[in-house]
């Protein structure tokens, strides 16, 4: 039945409305904005009124809400949008191998290399206690591990231990010194399981080449000094200001309770793993954390039911902490994809090896995980790279839905290889799509590292965003910072374009930037199960606002990929500005 009001009722409905917007404490109109929330038009100008959003519309209709108090900006044409939303990354971590020598993925001749470690040294930026320690390495330098030994291994280096840490967080190199402080000799690769001397490069007679992945590198990466918790609360600081600087107001921490000395890939947590999150609660306390942070919690890949008890007493230490929520677990279903480490579990044999990669989690008990989670009222978020870790991790998902039909948003990340069977799944089963589409590009990752080793169909859907998108699956932005940068432009560029220095990549998996802008916004709020609060501009949510130097529905892809913020707002306050 039709529902009747009075004239007289709705008038006096709206009046007590008007009253109600005339609080508003920002205006910010004359601009192209830009709202996230599907099938709206762009709108002029926006209200807020105590960290939120008040009111989206016209000039007249928000100017028409202030008051002598009101702050008054002029967006004079520029394009406002929602705070951007990273769903994979490590700022913290990235902020912290930002502050010492950091190759930032470059890779240089070997002997140039040497005299830029000397000079990193000699700088004072190069050290972690008496550990030279290089973050940033390129898997390229893998290959050269023989060459690499002969520079590192004699002379000044003798005695001097040297870590060459790798961009993708599962590699690393160490020199002679180094492996013997942490005892990595012919003796304990002989002794090891074949899985795990196969993290471990090495020669015939078993003598470590240096190069180490997953938890090979564990046994490296664990013996590094500890950075003092001063050194760590100031890359806590400076992770939120680069955020910041790039209009990334939320994220995704996929790791937040690994600390520094964790064996990440094969951590079973305590109630003691608390990780990252007593930085977050310090800017919390401080007023510092301008920027939304949702923490996953590692939980081991073959883990039970009854270990995530343990989790939910890391989670239950830190509620009630403003801007960090805990909306579930991640889990590692397999490693890498490029050689030499291909510890990615494919479905396809590599062609040098003729392995499968590692499944790391267990088929048969991850959907009661899953089921076990979601009973807790949490997600899962998946690392999986190879196309059979991305199946299996379905198939653990759809295992849940058999049990409970109403999709709960997990979601898996990284998606470098997925077979065109699981596309259509990842909408049947509600699974978000988190993407790092940075990646999509024609370099030695993808053209050396990659592409001679697997079959000519598994490499023509390398992050096949276009044919997810198309079967119905929902895309979500994510960095994996500090494997590649912060900065969603780069990233909603790249994901149109897919050029890189050796070509373009697959360009029928290109995806138009007005996907990429739902990815990162609206898409990247429900990853993060936070998309009642934030991720559109509409009324009631919190005023998370980035405006921009440019019109990013307008430019090339050649600009967008450098577009600047002019200012970010968290909750309607002003928290980043270019320095004039």
């Amino acid at each position: 039945m039709q529902r009747f009001i009075p004239s007289l009722l709705v008038a006096a409905m709206a009046f007590s409305s008007m009253e109600a917007m005339a609080a508003a404490d920002l205006l910010l109109f004359n601009g192209k904005v830009y709202t996230a929330e599907p099938g709206q038009p762009q709108a002029q100008a926006v209200a807020v009124a105590d960290g939120k959003i008040l009111k989206v519309g016209t000039d007249a209709e928000i100017k028409a809400l202030a008051d002598a108090d009101t702050q008054l900006i002029d967006l004079a044409g520029k394009v406002l949008m929602p705070g951007m939303i990273d769903t994979h990354s490590h700022p913290v971590v990235a902020a912290y191998d930002s502050m010492g020598a950091n190759l930032y993925d470059e890779v240089k001749p070997l002997a140039e290399l040497e005299q830029w470690i000397i000079a990193q040294d000699q700088d004072g930026v190069a050290r972690v206690g008496d550990i030279i320690v290089i973050s940033g390495a390129s898997s390229g330098y893998w290959e050269q591990s023989a060459e690499l030994g002969k520079i590192f291994n004699q002379g000044r280096w003798a005695e001097q231990p040297v870590v060459l840490n790798g961009i993708d967080g599962h590699t690393g190199w160490a020199n002679n010194a180094m492996l013997a402080r942490v005892k990595i000799d012919a003796a304990l690769v002989q002794s090891l399981p074949e899985k795990e001397r196969n993290y471990i490069g090495h020669g015939a007679d078993f003598t470590p080449s240096g190069y180490l992945a997953e938890n090979g590198w564990d046994r490296v990466r664990s013996q590094l000094p500890a950075p003092t918790e001063a050194v760590m609360l100031n890359a806590a600081r400076e992770a939120v200001k680069v955020n910041n600087q790039v209009g990334v107001t939320a994220w995704m921490d996929a790791a937040a309770n690994a600390g520094s000395g964790d064996s990440l890939f094969e951590l079973r947590p305590t109630e003691k793993d608390v990780g990252v999150l007593p930085l977050y609660r310090k800017l919390a306390e401080n007023g510092e954390l301008s920027a939304h942070v949702a923490a996953l919690l590692i939980t081991h890949p073959q883990s039970k039911p009854a270990d995530l008890e343990v989790l939910d007493k890391v989670m239950q230490q830190f509620q009630g902490v403003p801007n960090l929520t805990f909306p579930g677990i991640k889990i590692f279903a397999d490693g890498v994809m490029e050689f030499p480490g291909q510890t990615a579990a494919v479905l396809d044999p590599f062609k040098n090896s003729l392995k499968r990669g590692e499944l790391l989690i267990d088929p048969k008990n991850f959907g009661q995980l899953a089921v076990a989670a979601e009973q807790r009222g949490w997600i899962m978020h998946v690392h999986a790279v190879g196309d059979r870790a991305v199946r299996e991790a379905l198939n653990g998902f759809e295992y849940a839905r058999s049990l409970k039909p109403a999709a709960v948003p997990h979601s898996i990340s990284h998606l470098q290889l997925v077979n065109p069977k699981e596309f259509a799944r990842f909408k049947q089963l509600g699974v978000i799509a988190s993407m790092q589409l940075l990646w999509a590009t024609a370099e030695t990752y993808t053209e050396e590292l990659v592409k001679p080793y697997v079959s000519v169909a598994a490499y023509q859907y390398q992050y096949p965003a276009r044919s997810l998108h198309e079967a119905g699956a929902t895309i979500a932005g994510a960095s994996d910072w500090p494997v590649s940068s912060p900065n969603p432009w780069n990233a909603i560029a790249q994901a149109s374009t897919r050029k890189g220095p050796m070509g373009v990549l697959n360009a029928k998996e290109s995806i138009d930037r007005q996907s990429m802008f739902q990815a990162y916004t609206l898409n990247a709020a429900k990853a993060l199960r936070l998309d009642s609060q934030i991720g559109s501009l509409v009324p009631g949510k919190q005023a998370d606002l980035i405006v921009l130097d440019r019109d990013v529905f307008k430019v090339s892809d050649e600009e967008l990929f450098d577009t600047q913020v002019l200012r970010t707002f968290f909750a309607g306050k002003q928290v980043y500005a270019p320095a004039s």
